[in-house]
């Protein structure tokens, strides 16, 4: 196998790593934990914080190597050029709803956002269907993922509101 061969095999993958850790660092970076936070009713089945780590980087890694099969297998420069811009946006409203609820103390402004998130996965389920279901499969648990925050969001809102 070439150098150049090579370098064709692992560039989409240290991309795909990269734009990964990327959007997790922003997201961490977003993320405080501290009074405010920890001072909020949550619901009764929120699962513990010290599971969202996992769970992220679990979803993270799926996502990543989604977008790879999905680069590999993408059929046409269109159909690459639509997955990097939803993965673009799904990163970019991931980081937003953090900041919204962690930073801005707002999950009333996150609640709003998060529908627009769900719909970014469900776009990248979609859109990788076409050509690498397998992709597309491992996006499912994000999907879920989302929901689920999409419930604790709307529970924390009701339990601890009005903000701002």
């Amino acid at each position: 196998m070439t150098a150049v061969r090579r370098a064709r095999l692992w560039k989409p993958v240290l991309v795909a790593a990269g734009a990964a850790i990327f959007v997790a660092i922003l997201g961490m970076l977003m993320t405080d934990l501290g009074p405010w936070y920890r001072g909020l009713r949550q619901p009764s089945w929120k699962p513990p914080d010290a599971v969202f780590g996992p769970i992220w980087t679990t979803i993270f890694a799926l996502a990543a190597a989604a977008g790879v099969i999905g680069w590999r297998r993408a059929p046409s420069r269109v159909e690459r050029e639509r997955m990097l811009m939803l993965f673009a946006l799904n990163g970019f409203l991931n980081v937003f709803w953090s900041l919204l609820y962690f930073r801005l103390h707002r999950p009333d402004w996150s609640l709003y956002e998060v529908p627009f998130l769900w719909l970014s996965v469900l776009a990248l389920i979609v859109l990788l269907a076409r050509f690498a279901k397998t992709a597309a499969w491992m996006l499912v648990p994000y999907l879920l993922w989302v929901a689920t925050a999409a419930a604790l969001n709307w529970q924390t809102v009701r339990l601890n509101g009005p903000f701002g």
